[in-house]
């Protein structure tokens, strides 16, 4: 707001204060958390926000969307909105090996097809929470969580809380600003931040929290953002989504543009490295890894050249031009109580060793995965043994090795089962694997697994029809196959045990509701092997129709980018068993509503409309709202701008209703928004 565009009734001076001390304290932001180089004392830049917050409570209508107010939080939210990333957030394989470095750089030149050395950027791996931040014209306005890496939730509100993230970008040498900068970095909690925080908890009487990083996560969920602003939370940028105009030819030149932009990089990231010196500073790393200030639990390898990236592409989970070099994982030592094994949907059966509890690198442990027969018999794992558990990757535990000279004689040998454990069905091991599969399709883990699986939020996301209503109905034998729930009524329901006829008529509705679904959640919810729901988005896309995908041949799947011989060959093999056409053709038969994109949204009420939600809705939930949009064609969106074509708008509506308002954006109440989605609610 320009002091020239007084408000009626408001000083002019109140305005141009207003914009001093926003514009000083985002300066004073910039050099104490960027630079580190402040011009002024704590207690000056206290005294400054006080004042701002008292001018803007007594102005109110002078809100800014980027004020340093609001790194004190802001009002709680009912709940997180969700949003997609334009560009996929991907994870990344692991290394936990010199040879798996060796071999990756191998990997590269081979796809490339060359035999020129490749340069390479390392970096920290922090043990944090990864984020995405969205910027428009230099200011803030929309920052979201990582998520599956298709989409996240938004949560603006609590990154508008870190000092270290800029709300206003502040280019060095007077750069020009993009139009549209989308960054990528990792939330954490440093050492002491983490130390000071369980001091001050204990004090309270509150629990402590278990790492730095379970502690960075949780205050990021916050829905109250002032609870957030609470918490000593920092950043690192280390990469970049979509961003207009960009110039950078290498990935170190980007985070040289990141740093030009007012972002905070981590120093020590090293670039043109040949791969001898990224292994040699990843030693390095290991060494000073306990004397820095945070958490880090591994190194990441990126390719630096960004043309070589773009050559390299990605696969279905991860980009080939990056690798994570993880540290070795926290150990403790324990005791094997017992070895159960547990059925998947897929079939598969993976032993699980019960555990004495035991906290591994803050986390209490008591269940690890003993993957399959093959691993058991070459760790010579026993029932009773003292083993050394990790967690892998410093996330999933797992026994690394027994402790021979602990053993009593009282261990038992554990052999796999020659029968399924719970249909007691023969199982079998493919050639080219070593997990065993209890071959029944109808066995009932399987079942539940798959109609589990069938029924949750990304599938067909049928409220009520949880882990216990699923066993149940098996167990019932209400349900043989997920097509099946399309024939639950009432009566059937309401005999289940904790179930009444409310409830019962509750889960109908819902299964009916969930009838009108998009290609992708259908081809994600049959549960293909190997298929989530990035490539489930990537057939749709690429098919449009589900009687295109059904007679597609394998090379023709293979050829996809990012599928390969694996998932096409799961893809095939699945659509080729009777059994599964005949599964699906009576979902079809059901009634289902299954739109694409491309095709199917079109003709739908809301097509190519984009909504945001804001205020508390009387007769839905937010999530509930989302589901309907996106049924009828629209999408939804966690911010405001000119390519908002419809703010709903609840009771307590915010900031986002001002904005509306300000850029002439129609607002709708649930009444006008019930009207315009009739048949789709």
């Amino acid at each position: 707001m320009s002091a020239d565009s007084v408000k009626p009734g408001i000083d002019k001076a109140v305005i141009q204060k207003l914009e001093f001390l926003r514009k000083e304290l985002h300066r004073h932001n910039h050099r104490y958390y960027i630079l580190d180089d402040p011009e002024i004392s704590d207690s000056e830049y206290d005294r400054m926000m006080q004042e701002l917050l008292s001018l803007e409570a007594k102005y109110p209508e002078l809100y800014s969307q980027d004020s340093p107010a609001l790194r004190v939080g802001s009002p709680p939210l009912s709940q997180f909105e969700t949003i997609e990333h334009s560009i996929p957030m991907l994870s990344l394989d692991n290394a936990f090996n010199d040879s798996d470095i060796l071999d990756f750089d191998q990997r590269i030149k081979k796809y490339l097809k060359t035999d020129i050395e490749i340069l390479y950027t390392a970096e920290p791996k922090l043990d944090g929470l990864a984020v995405e931040l969205v910027y428009e014209q230099g200011r803030l306005v929309m920052a979201s969580t990582r998520g599956d890496g298709i989409t996240g939730e938004v949560i603006t509100n609590n990154i508008r809380t870190i000092g270290s993230v800029p709300l206003v970008l502040y280019p060095e040498n007077g750069k020009t600003i993009p139009s549209l900068v989308e960054v990528r970095g990792e939330v954490f909690i440093s050492l002491e931040g983490f130390r000071r925080m369980n001091e001050e908890r204990l004090s309270q009487d509150l629990p402590p929290f278990a790492n730095p990083r379970n502690a960075a996560a949780g205050s990021l969920r916050q829905l109250d953002s002032r609870v957030t602003a609470k918490r000593p939370l920092e950043i690192f940028l280390y990469g970049l989504g979509k961003v207009s105009n960009l110039e950078a030819k290498s990935h170190w030149e980007s985070l040289e543009f990141l740093k030009n932009l007012g972002f905070r990089i981590n120093p020590l990231a090293r670039p043109g490295l040949k791969i001898p010196g990224v292994i040699e500073y990843y030693k390095e790393l290991v060494n000073m890894r306990h004397c820095l200030p945070y958490d880090i639990d591994g190194m990441v390898i990126k390719v630096d050249s960004l043309e070589l990236q773009k050559q390299l592409g990605v696969k279905s989970r991860s980009p080939r031009w990056a690798i994570a070099y993880k540290f070795e994982a926290v150990q403790e030592t324990t005791r094997i109580i017992s070895i159960d094994v547990q059925v998947g949907r897929t079939g598969a059966l993976t032993p699980v060793a019960r555990l004495e509890p035991v906290n591994v690198g803050g986390a209490l442990i008591s269940n690890a995965t003993l993957h399959n027969a093959d691993e058991i018999r070459r760790k010579d794992i026993r029932e009773g043994d003292r083993v050394l558990v990790q967690r892998a990757g410093d996330v999933i535990p797992e026994v690394v090795k027994v402790m021979e000279s602990a053993r009593t004689g009282e261990e038992k040998v554990f052999e796999m089962p020659l029968k399924c454990p719970v249909c007691g069905s023969d199982v079998q091991k493919d050639a080219d694997e070593a997990v065993l599969r209890c071959i029944n399709i109808s066995c009932p883990a399987q079942i539940k697994g798959r109609i589990r699986h069938f029924a949750s939020k990304g599938a067909f996301d049928i409220e009520g029809l949880g882990n216990k209503l699923a066993d149940q109905l098996v167990d019932k034998g209400l349900v043989k196959s997920y097509a099946d729930i399309f024939s639950l009524d009432v009566p059937s329901l309401e005999a289940l045990e904790r179930m009444g006829k409310k409830s019962a008529q509750n889960i109908v509705n819902a299964v009916e509701k969930s009838k009108k679904i998009s290609l992708a959640r259908f081809i994600y919810a049959l549960g293909i092997r190997h298929v989530g729901e990035g490539i489930a988005k990537i057939l749709a896309k690429k098919f449009e129709k589900l009687e295109s995908l059904l007679s597609a041949e394998f090379e023709e799947i293979k050829d996809i980018e990012g599928m390969g011989p694996e998932i096409a060959g799961s893809i095939c093999s699945f659509f080729a068993r009777n059994e599964n056409r005949e599964t699906i053709e009576r979902l079809l038969k059901s009634g289902l509503d299954i739109y694409t994109e491309k095709t199917g949204e079109a003709s739908l009420p809301l097509a190519g409309k984009t909504f945001v939600l804001t205020g508390s809705l009387e007769n839905m939930t937010r999530e509930q709202a989302q589901k309907i949009i996106e049924d009828a064609g629209g999408k939804v969106s966690g911010s405001v701008s000119k390519k908002t074509d419809y703010v709903l708008a609840g009771a307590k509506a915010g900031s986002k209703l001002k904005k509306a308002r300000d850029l002439g954006i129609e607002v709708i109440d649930e009444q006008m928004f019930q009207t315009m989605t009739a048949g789709h609610s």
